[in-house]
């Protein structure tokens, strides 16, 4: 048996992440067994900068470098032999991002990448779904985000069609519904002429929102959340305050504000495209990224 510490490090518009997983191989041509070791999550809101002041503030910048340098500690501790730092929409927007990028790697050697929106939606759609994917139906991938929401189609294991748009939590929390309406209306476009013909149609969810969405749901793993849920969740939360979001539900103070756009988004792509059913399969970013860096395609 072979065992192999991977990392990947998510570095989002609300959050950064840093997931260590075990990689287990128990004979030569064996399929690996990828086993979550560690998850570290910092709460640095890049979005909130880069969507507004069009850079990342200074004070952002500093703690972005004090993360770097706790994770590459904590990755030494962990044994880690080989990880990828890929950064989405916050950085790739802000006038500074490629300079900071640049200072956190002469002060921390940790080299980040900043990946497009298809290129993260690839990287995403690589883990593994074949829990979830069934060869006669059709699936819309949904990923939300801070800063951008990334959208597949996929039809008998086949992507079909693919797009990322500049809607996510961190930006609807700052931008009024008559400066994100276009977009909105894009999105709803291009979701009804992608989905029309398709039938047996069910979305996957994908990112921190969804998976504490499904969490509240008490489901177990595997079962998908209905329409209606979504629905009567969606209002139960609109109805509470952002202080009773983190006394009663338990949230993060910087999840307790971005969960009820989430759940938006996540409602609409259902509704647009005749969905029922959302799974929600825990995957992310940082998964897609070391499931990549094990079969070398990053």
């Amino acid at each position: 048996m072979k065992i192999e510490k991977l990392a990947g490090i998510d570095i989002g518009s609300n959050a950064v992440r840093l997931l260590v997983t075990n990689v287990i191989t128990e004979k030569k041509g064996g399929n690996p067994i990828f086993k979550k070791s560690a998850l570290v999550r910092v709460p640095i809101r890049l979005g909130a900068d880069s969507f507004i002041k069009g850079k990342i503030s200074e004070e952002n910048k500093i703690r972005m470098i004090k993360a770097m340098k706790a994770f590459r500690l904590l990755m030494e501790i962990h044994g880690v032999k080989k990880y990828k730092a890929c950064a989405t929409s916050a950085m790739r927007e802000a006038s500074n991002g490629i300079e900071v990028a640049n200072e956190i790697f002469n002060k921390t050697s940790v080299k980040i990448d900043i990946i497009d929106g298809k290129k993260e939606a690839a990287i995403i759609f690589s883990t593994d779904l074949s829990n979830i994917i069934e060869r006669d139906k059709s699936y819309l991938y949904v990923d939300v985000g801070g800063g951008s929401t990334e959208f597949t189609i996929f039809s008998s294991g086949k992507i079909l069609n693919s797009k990322s748009f500049k809607i996510g939590t961190v930006r609807l929390l700052n931008f009024s519904k008559s400066e994100t309406k276009e977009i909105w209306n894009e999105i709803e476009i291009w979701i009804k002429a992608n989905t029309q013909n398709l039938t047996k149609l069910s979305l996957i969810g994908s990112g921190g929102n969804i998976n504490k969405i499904f969490k509240l749901s008490g489901k177990q793993l595997g079962t998908p959340l209905s329409l209606i849920y979504m629905k009567a969740h969606y209002h139960f939360l609109k109805k509470m305050t952002y202080e009773q979001r983190i006394l009663e539900l338990s949230l993060n103070p910087d999840r307790a504000d971005v969960i009820v756009p989430a759940t938006k988004i996540y409602l609409s792509a259902m509704e647009w495209s005749g969905a029922t059913k959302i799974y929600v399969p825990k995957i992310g970013l940082a998964d897609g990224i070391i499931k990549s860096i094990y079969f070398n395609k990053l």
